[in-house]
Protein backbone atom coordinates (compact mmCIF):
# COMPACT_ATOMS: atom_id res chain seq x y z
CA UNK A 1 0.00 0.00 0.00
CA UNK A 2 1.44 3.57 -0.91
CA UNK A 3 1.89 6.45 1.80
CA UNK A 4 -0.44 8.35 -0.19
CA UNK A 5 -3.07 5.56 -0.25
CA UNK A 6 -2.99 6.17 3.91
CA UNK A 7 -3.65 9.42 3.39
CA UNK A 8 -6.49 9.41 1.08
CA UNK A 9 -8.21 6.20 2.52
CA UNK A 10 -7.56 5.99 6.03
CA UNK A 11 -6.55 9.70 7.40
CA UNK A 12 -9.11 11.67 4.71
CA UNK A 13 -11.96 9.04 4.71
CA UNK A 14 -15.37 10.07 6.35
CA UNK A 15 -15.49 10.19 9.99
CA UNK A 16 -17.74 7.73 12.16
CA UNK A 17 -20.48 7.23 8.88
CA UNK A 18 -20.51 10.86 8.25
CA UNK A 19 -19.89 13.04 5.39
CA UNK A 20 -17.19 14.87 7.59
CA UNK A 21 -13.29 14.52 6.97
CA UNK A 22 -10.30 15.82 8.02
CA UNK A 23 -9.10 19.35 6.14
CA UNK A 24 -6.48 17.90 5.84
CA UNK A 25 -3.69 15.42 6.53
CA UNK A 26 -0.19 14.19 6.04
CA UNK A 27 2.31 11.56 6.83
CA UNK A 28 6.18 13.09 7.26
CA UNK A 29 9.14 11.48 8.01
CA UNK A 30 10.85 12.39 10.93
CA UNK A 31 13.93 13.99 8.65
CA UNK A 32 10.86 16.41 7.17
CA UNK A 33 10.83 14.87 4.44
CA UNK A 34 6.35 14.46 2.87
CA UNK A 35 6.09 10.87 2.55
CA UNK A 36 2.23 11.44 1.26
CA UNK A 37 -0.06 14.30 1.87
CA UNK A 38 -3.65 15.88 1.09
CA UNK A 39 -3.70 18.55 -1.62
CA UNK A 40 -4.78 21.17 1.39
CA UNK A 41 -2.01 20.01 3.70
CA UNK A 42 0.36 23.24 4.33
CA UNK A 43 3.79 23.46 3.19
CA UNK A 44 5.98 22.64 6.12
CA UNK A 45 8.96 24.41 7.22
CA UNK A 46 12.39 22.75 7.93
CA UNK A 47 12.21 24.79 11.41
CA UNK A 48 8.40 23.35 12.08
CA UNK A 49 9.18 19.87 11.66
CA UNK A 50 12.47 20.31 13.91
CA UNK A 51 10.59 21.90 16.74
CA UNK A 52 7.61 19.13 16.54
CA UNK A 53 10.31 16.11 16.56
CA UNK A 54 11.97 18.16 19.48
CA UNK A 55 8.59 19.02 21.64
CA UNK A 56 8.46 14.93 20.93
CA UNK A 57 11.64 14.80 22.97
CA UNK A 58 11.83 17.61 25.37
CA UNK A 59 7.87 18.11 26.08
CA UNK A 60 6.47 21.67 27.13
CA UNK A 61 9.16 23.47 24.81
CA UNK A 62 5.87 25.00 21.97
CA UNK A 63 4.04 25.90 24.54
CA UNK A 64 5.35 29.06 25.13
CA UNK A 65 5.52 30.40 21.82
CA UNK A 66 2.58 27.90 19.97
CA UNK A 67 3.03 25.38 17.20
CA UNK A 68 3.49 26.44 13.93
CA UNK A 69 2.23 24.45 10.59
CA UNK A 70 2.86 26.21 7.49
CA UNK A 71 3.72 29.61 9.11
CA UNK A 72 0.10 29.20 10.96
CA UNK A 73 -0.06 29.25 14.40
CA UNK A 74 -1.78 27.10 16.69
CA UNK A 75 -2.11 26.69 20.73
CA UNK A 76 -0.58 24.01 21.69
CA UNK A 77 -3.08 21.78 24.13
CA UNK A 78 -2.90 19.04 26.01
CA UNK A 79 -1.48 15.76 24.75
CA UNK A 80 0.47 12.54 25.67
CA UNK A 81 4.30 13.45 26.06
CA UNK A 82 6.45 12.02 23.55
CA UNK A 83 3.47 10.24 22.10
CA UNK A 84 1.07 13.26 20.69
CA UNK A 85 0.94 16.73 20.29
CA UNK A 86 -2.26 18.52 20.20
CA UNK A 87 -2.82 22.37 18.83
CA UNK A 88 -6.11 24.22 18.79
CA UNK A 89 -6.63 27.28 16.55
CA UNK A 90 -10.06 29.19 16.50
CA UNK A 91 -12.74 26.12 15.74
CA UNK A 92 -10.34 23.58 14.58
CA UNK A 93 -7.15 22.25 15.19
CA UNK A 94 -4.33 19.50 14.80
CA UNK A 95 -3.30 16.40 15.87
CA UNK A 96 0.15 15.18 15.47
CA UNK A 97 1.26 11.28 16.25
CA UNK A 98 4.71 10.34 16.63
CA UNK A 99 5.79 6.76 15.15
CA UNK A 100 8.92 5.16 15.13
CA UNK A 101 9.73 6.73 11.76
CA UNK A 102 7.41 9.48 11.08
CA UNK A 103 4.92 11.40 12.15
CA UNK A 104 1.42 11.44 11.44
CA UNK A 105 -0.51 14.89 10.75
CA UNK A 106 -4.45 15.58 10.81
CA UNK A 107 -5.59 18.81 10.76
CA UNK A 108 -9.55 19.89 11.18
CA UNK A 109 -12.07 22.17 11.31
CA UNK A 110 -15.77 22.27 12.85
CA UNK A 111 -18.07 20.32 12.10
CA UNK A 112 -15.16 17.66 12.91
CA UNK A 113 -14.44 17.42 16.80
CA UNK A 114 -11.30 17.27 18.22
CA UNK A 115 -11.80 14.17 20.11
CA UNK A 116 -12.74 12.89 15.87
CA UNK A 117 -9.46 13.76 14.40
CA UNK A 118 -7.38 12.66 17.45
CA UNK A 119 -9.23 8.70 16.83
CA UNK A 120 -8.34 8.77 13.58
CA UNK A 121 -4.90 9.69 13.51
CA UNK A 122 -3.92 8.07 16.66
CA UNK A 123 -5.68 4.79 14.89
CA UNK A 124 -3.30 5.06 12.21
CA UNK A 125 -0.58 6.01 13.81
CA UNK A 126 -0.77 2.95 16.44
CA UNK A 127 -1.08 0.65 13.33
CA UNK A 128 2.41 2.14 11.66
CA UNK A 129 4.39 1.55 15.11
CA UNK A 130 2.84 -1.90 15.35
CA UNK A 131 4.37 -2.23 11.87
CA UNK A 132 7.37 -1.05 13.17
CA UNK A 133 7.25 2.06 11.10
Amino acid sequence: MSWQTYVDDHLMCPIEETENHLTAAAIVGLDGSVWAQSSAFPQLKQEEVKAICNEFDVPNTLAPTGLFLGGEKYMVIQGEPGAVIRGKKGPGGVCIKKTNQALVFGIYNEPVTPGQCNMVVEKLGDYLIEQDI
